[in-house]
């Protein structure tokens, strides 16, 4: 069951969440770490947390911060580190834009 305010949301706004959940073809350098051809950006966006999850890559000083493996930095635009408020905006960058 969806919360009331999250309802109204999908509703008002139809067209900014299809662009989180349509589905897309992906460039390799993500094919390789989702495994697969084509996802959603919500999904791409969930597989990189549940990975960072996994893998302990939180900084214990800094819950904000994320230190990048080898993997995640080749997805993340080579960034040693980077702040949770950074992850959508740097997944967004490998999803193509829809003409209008």
């Amino acid at each position: 069951m969806l919360p009331q305010v999250v309802k109204k949301g999908i509703t008002d706004k139809p067209k900014k969440l299809a662009n989180l959940i349509d589905l897309a073809n992906l460039p390799s350098t993500l094919i390789d770490f989702v495994g697969q051809s084509q996802i959603s950006r919500l999904g791409c966006f969930m597989h990189v947390w549940s990975y960072i999850k996994a893998n302990n890559l939180l900084d214990p000083n800094n819950k904000n911060v994320v230190n990048c493996d080898e993997k995640l930095r080749r997805i993340l635009l080579g960034k040693p580190q980077v702040e949770l408020v950074e992850l959508p905006t740097l997944i967004k960058l490998h999803f193509p834009k829809e003409p209008k």
